[in-house]
């Protein structure tokens, strides 16, 4: 029974700090979001989606406590950014699709406060074949650098 116990206690951390979902046959990996400026009324979620699959799915809209949620991509013409809502988001077979900033990303609006380090954002996902994943895309504290989570 000891050693059950200690098998359990080792295997904490992992389940713990886990960040990738699953459903269906698409991995959602490492949800995050940055802290957001205290005067912002918009922030951003960053993730990358992974289709195992053999047939397209399609992901059809974010869901979160927020009056706005959207799925943006940023899109540059003649050296001016902007953003562009989607109506949804094909995830190809066998491939991934990364949420990231200058890219995809899903778009929080109406923010009532800032986004914080080490906050958790609760987000429904909805996808066409695979249905609807709960995920928490945690806030990280946003250094200027681009993180690198390949290792989550």
């Amino acid at each position: 029974m000891k050693k059950l116990i200690f098998a359990a206690m080792l295997a904490l951390p992992t389940l713990t700090f886990a960040h990738e979902y699953k459903a269906g046959d698409l991995m959602i990996d490492h949800p995050v979001s940055f802290e957001t400026a205290a005067t912002a009324r918009a922030g951003a979620g960053y993730m990358t989606i992974t289709n195992n699959g053999d047939a397209d799915d399609v992901l059809l809209r974010a869901e979160a406590d927020f009056p706005r949620v959207e799925l943006h991509e940023t899109v540059t013409e003649d050296g001016v950014a902007t953003m562009q809502k989607q109506e949804n988001v094909v995830l190809p077979a066998g491939e991934s699709v990364r949420f990231e900033p200058g890219g995809k990303h899903v778009m929080f609006m109406g923010l009532s406060d800032p986004f914080e380090a080490g906050q958790e954002i609760n987000v429904k996902l909805v996808f066409e074949n695979a249905g609807e994943v709960d995920v928490i895309f945690n806030v990280e504290a946003r250094d200027g650098e681009k993180v690198d989570h390949s290792g989550h």
